[in-house]
């Protein structure tokens, strides 16, 4: 038995029946690290002693006991983890080990989890490729020449090449989902408010959600069902009860006889890549096979989700990335007033894209232009929202593209803002609107490179995506492809 190869549901079964234990697990994922870690580099921290020692005693105490006991998972380098590094991506913090960890990691600890390492992001999450990573590029390991999407790139690849069976991530315009799409694996945005955001770096406050990618949607629920729930450390949490989600597979299996998916005109649009929108609406043609009822519905302020969201979350992140000046921890530059340290430490150690929208958001915010950029993109906002509030009378789920296109090469936008921009037009309108979404593969394109579909919910409806997924899964094998070591 080739352990890296166990999904998360299928590790935690075989942990409980005694078949392997968890120090074998363990060893087997750094010894995968070890050999694919060099060519992907999506980890930016490996805790393997700690593990290791956390794995033996997870074997002497027993496997039924806890959900997560035993398992190895990765965790994106911009939530805290207690004595282990976090950079956020970030030469702003280079060295900073944080005394805290992430209510959504704690739970997950708690829960029996061992936490293996930290996973490459764009700094403070600001990206679609994980190119912005001050600590270098990680790479898709369908095609090593091609970005894993971002900015929670480095935990997408690390389950896609069978580092780790699940891992998690943040998603504040699609940065769960997109480099989801890319890697060819499953990962959930919850809805806004269902999973604590304490002790996530924040870059865009009314926008951030903590999520989870794993192999199947079976694996996200695992992890999701452990992380959701209301948190006194976090006051937009919501103490909204999770539904009972069907880990085993029997009850859901391939009927979704009842169920009504939405698809809207507005997320096919002129210039996608042709595999993509076929593999999509192969999928949902699948979808309806399985019993679902297929309505189009329309979100007609959805061109406008771009520039709403590249006015809010600047805003937002250029109050935020203000507490990085240099004082409080990570390095600080030379200066003979506190103003010089402040602008030299700053202008020193934040990387070209979170320059970039720092001062776009302090542009928006700044007198005379607030009400003409950011109080316009508020009540656009509230516009998007009302459109997926009107869908969702109507359907269960919204089935739609995740990414113009499949993964592109390095350095392809390496000059175009707004073309990187562009990859995440699918994406950031459920961000908007604080709705749920989930990401599964559904096919390949030409070059082999993977090909995902987004399902979005109603808020707090989480189990009824990861339902149609579970049934869309257990009649396709998409997820069950890997790349070539």
């Amino acid at each position: 038995m080739n352990l890296t190869d166990l999904t998360l549901t299928q590790a935690i079964a075989a942990l409980r029946n005694r078949e392997i234990s968890s120090h074998e697990l363990t060893q087997a994922c750094l010894e995968r690290i070890a050999q694919l870690e060099p060519s992907l580099h999506a980890f930016l921290h490996v805790a393997a002693e700690d593990a290791l020692a956390q794995a033996k005693e997870a074997d002497k105490t027993g496997a039924n006991d806890l959900p997560l006991r035993g398992i190895p998972v990765a965790v994106k380098d911009v939530l805290m983890v207690e004595n282990m590094p976090a950079t956020c991506g970030s030469k702003i913090l280079e060295g900073f080990v944080p005394p805290f960890t992430a209510t959504a990691v704690k739970k997950l600890q708690e829960a029996g989890a061992i936490v293996i390492g930290k996973t490459n992001t764009d700094e403070f999450a600001m990206g679609s490729s994980t190119e912005n990573s001050a600590y270098g590029v990680t790479h898709n390991p369908w095609d090593t020449s091609r970005v894993p999407g971002g900015s929670s790139g480095g935990s997408a690849a690390a389950i896609a090449a069978r580092l780790v069976p699940a891992a998690l991530g943040t998603d504040t315009g699609g940065s769960v989902r997109q480099p989801a799409s890319f890697c060819g694996v499953t990962g959930l945005k919850p809805t806004y408010g269902r999973v604590s955001r304490y002790g996530l770096a924040a870059y865009g406050s009314s926008l951030d959600s903590v999520g989870a990618l794993g192999r199947t949607a079976d694996d996200v629920a695992a992890l999701f069902s452990v992380m959701a729930g209301r948190d006194p450390l976090d006051a937009t949490t919501m103490d909204v009860d999770v539904p009972a989600i069907d880990m085993a597979g029997g009850r859901h299996a391939a009927s979704l006889r009842g169920m009504r998916i939405g698809v809207p005109q507005e997320y096919f649009m002129d210039g996608m890549q042709a595999e993509v929108e076929a593999a999509v609406r192969a999928a949902i043609e699948m979808l309806k096979t399985l019993g679902a009822e297929i309505r189009p519905v329309s979100l007609p302020h959805t061109e406008y989700a771009l520039p709403v969201y590249y006015i809010i979350a600047p805003a937002e992140a250029s109050a935020n990335l203000a507490r990085y000046d240099g004082v409080r921890y990570g390095p600080r530059a030379a200066g003979e007033k506190m103003w010089d340290v402040f602008r030299r430490t700053r202008g020193e150690k934040f990387g070209p894209e979170v320059e970039r929208r720092i001062m776009l958001g302090t542009y928006a915010l700044s007198a005379g232009y607030y009400d003409a950029y950011y109080g316009q993109a508020q009540k656009v906002r509230t516009l998007i929202k009302q459109d997926f509030e009107r869908a969702f009378e109507l359907v269960d789920a919204i089935a739609a593209p995740v990414a113009p296109t499949t993964a592109f090469k390095i350095g392809a936008h390496g000059d175009d803002p707004l073309a990187m921009y562009l990859e995440d037009v699918f994406t950031l309108p459920a961000n908007l609107a604080g709705v749920p979404g989930l990401t599964f593969p559904v096919g390949f394109d030409g070059e082999g490179l993977p090909v995902g579909m987004q399902l979005m919910g109603a808020h707090f409806r989480e189990d009824i995506l990861l339902r149609m997924a579970h049934a869309y899964q257990q009649v396709t094998d998409w997820h069950t492809r890997q790349p070539n070591p």
